[in-house]
């Protein structure tokens, strides 16, 4: 029997995507989709029965497609009134719709008004067609979709979650084979939650076997439509053949977490957990917040391009796509943020980078609304000025005053936070399930079932860590005065940086001198400034003698890096543990080394602190309630502050 199939949907797809031309796949008729998806993947999984009164629910999805399937379970989910707290989706889809298409093929296929409205808004949330994972919140966070726009294949491997129900979409086996391969259903029973179930339209037999080879159980019901016959069952494998069981929910019964650092990444993990209901307390070293490298008058954000698709730029796109989506729900929300929105340019070292950058953005096909090659002329157009050569223009990009974001993300906890400021933290101890924080002066500052280090120097210390090998780089700003250098019309950045900033001044910045205590300002530190601003931007060359640079106003910080430049965020590792037991875990993977409990780090941002930051506070919470993560396995992997502790494990320099 032959699929019912619409060919508009297929005549909406994007033959420009940058994921692949059109391509063969079939899309399901939206002639009783929204009926078939509410049999087949909510009936199916009985829902909205199993996930009434959950504090979470988590469905995991093996090909988004157009979205029918989340918006009728988004649905379900509103119309409940014991539905789950918080509602998570998790989809892949290689060959993700631009939003424009999206909304085609819904305007054309959806006719439910409750349905259309979710798509609406679905629409309107719709991620920049890059590869990677993209986080969306809806319902004020507790409806929440991740979507992975990558190949099942490697995408679902790479999850890290506990799935209560998987709804196994993607066509006809006989259409797209890959999807149903025994390595994608040994990539679900890693993740499957006990008893948990699945539903699927296909029947045939090799979806049979794979699902009883993976642990799954299965039994044939009758089919919807078109289609005779279905599958449902559940995971119950006859033995434990996993190696780690998925993430667990938070068991303890208190919500409170005490945060050490007001900066921009302890502000972040303070907002992320407020908006899962927690109890925060802030504690800061500092008079206020933003003090340190966060009090900058100034910071600029963007993605990383590089030839390679490097796990740096993997790691700052998702923190670049995330950081935009949460600054913007801030706003949504009332609360005012100091930035700017006319894009960034970055300009590139010579002819040769700007011709290998331009040619990673041609070959990775990233769209215009991420990033666009530029030559010196439209460069300047962009800028204002004369440029010394082109780079490329990240639309999205730009400049923020990282105390307006501190302030906001505080305000937004609400009632949920409290604010203590002038406590240093000297140490932690932990006693049962409680941890217990203590000044220098030795006095208990406060207790709570889990604490987040989030002190960029003094992290490590107060965890204890001495596999955490991070130096400090000292950073002079200098501001130019109005009247020195004609304005700019957007941050420009490449051997350094300048940026516009209210009254016509310009900051230009930054030095960049490695374990350097000094905090006074020099002048050959403003000096350095403008020169590496003008082999960017050559009329910022009149600036050196415009003005005495002993007059010249500035502001110095301290960056907290890493040896490998990538920041120190989630769980942190028991050390002492892993070291008693180093012979066994010389072979190990990051999942294998014994864990702190309730003890997190978020330090070590360097000079990437707003792009960073709330990827890395939603890592955390994350990880703290055993929820799916917001980026792939891999890449938490590279920023876990216990990779470290395993090179030395593997290389046998502890125990």
């Amino acid at each position: 029997m032959t699929d019912p199939l619409i060919p508009a949907v297929l005549a909406f797809r994007d033959n420009g995507s940058p994921f692949s031309p059109l391509y063969d796949d079939i899309y399901h008729s939206a002639v009783g989709a929204l009926e078939q998806a509410h049999y087949v993947f909510l009936s199916g999984n009985g829902l909205p029965e199993r996930w009434q009164s959950r504090r979470t629910f988590t469905v995991l999805e093996t090909g988004f497609g157009i979205g029918i399937n989340f918006l009728v379970t988004w649905a379900a989910w509103r119309a409940d009134p014991t539905r789950c707290e918080r509602l998570h989706f998790v989809s892949t889809e290689k060959h993700p719709f631009s939003v424009a298409d999206l909304r085609r093929v819904h305007a054309a296929t959806i006719s439910d008004t409750v349905i259309a409205e979710l798509a609406q808004t679905l629409a309107n949330a719709w991620p920049m067609l890059v590869p990677g994972t993209h986080r969306l919140e809806f319902e004020g966070g507790r409806v929440v979709l991740t979507l992975i726009f990558a190949d099942a294949l490697d995408s679902l491997p790479a999850l890290r979650l506990r799935a209560d129900a998987f709804y196994l979409d993607g066509f006809a086996p006989a259409k797209n084979p890959e999807l149903w391969s025994l390595a994608i259903f040994k990539a679900l029973a890693r993740v499957a939650g006990d008893d948990a179930t699945f539903s699927t339209y296909s029947s045939a037999g090799d979806v049979k076997r794979a699902l009883t080879q993976c642990g799954f159980e299965y039994r044939k019901v009758d089919g919807f439509g078109w289609k005779r016959a279905m599958l449902v069952g559940r995971f119950a494998p006859r033995w434990r053949v996993r190696r780690h069981e998925p993430p667990a929910p938070f068991a303890h019964d208190e919500r409170h977490a005490v945060v050490i650092g007001a900066g921009l990444a302890g502000c972040a993990v303070i907002e992320r957990l407020a908006a899962r209901g927690w109890r925060v307390t802030s504690l800061e070293r500092h008079a206020s917040v933003a003090h340190d490298a966060s009090g900058n008058p100034a910071g600029v954000f963007h993605p990383m391009i590089s030839r390679d698709d490097s796990v740096a730029s993997r790691v700052t796109r998702a923190g670049f796509l995330y950081a935009l989506n949460r600054w913007a729900a801030l706003e949504r929300a009332g609360h005012r943020l100091a930035r700017g929105d006319r894009g960034l340019l970055q300009i590139a070292a010579d002819d040769d980078e700007a011709r290998a950058i331009g040619e990673a953005i041609a070959a990775f096909r990233y769209p215009s609304d991420y990033v666009t090659p530029v030559g010196a002329g439209d460069a300047a157009q962009l800028a204002g000025m004369p440029l010394a050569r082109g780079g490329w223009f990240f639309p999205r990009g730009g400049w923020i005053d990282p105390a307006s974001l501190c302030a906001a993300q505080l305000a937004s906890a609400g009632g949920l936070l409290e604010r203590r400021f002038g406590v240093e933290v000297a140490r932690l101890e932990r006693s049962s399930d409680q941890w217990t924080v203590f000044d220098i002066a030795g006095q208990v500052v406060a207790r709570a079932p889990v604490v987040i280090v989030a002190g960029a120097h003094d992290a490590a210390r107060i965890a204890g860590l001495r596999h955490a090998p991070t130096r400090s780089i000292r950073g002079q700003l200098s501001l130019l005065p109005a009247g020195i250098v004609a304005p700019l019309a957007l941050p420009v950045i490449g051997e350094g940086y300048a940026v516009p900033l209210a009254n016509g001044v310009t900051l230009a910045g930054a030095t960049y001198e490695l374990d350097d205590s000094d905090t006074s300002l020099r002048a050959d530190g403003h000096r350095e400034n403008i020169e590496r601003v003008a082999r960017m931007l050559p009329p910022f060359a009149s600036a050196i003698d415009a003005a005495p640079l002993t007059s010249l106003a500035g502001r110095v910080a301290f960056r907290c890096v890493t040896s490998d430049r990538m920041p120190m965020i989630g769980q942190l590792a028991d050390e002492a543990a892993a070291a008693g037991d180093a012979a066994r875990l010389r072979g190990a993977w990051p999942l294998d080394l014994p864990r702190v409990d309730g003890l997190y780090g978020a330090f070590a941002y360097g000079s990437r602190g707003l792009v960073w930051a709330a990827l890395g506070a939603e890592l955390i919470a994350s990880q703290i309630e055993g929820e799916p993560w917001p980026l792939e396995r891999g890449l938490a992997e590279d920023i876990d502050p216990a990779r470290f502790l395993l090179r030395s494990l593997r290389q046998a320099t502890i125990g």
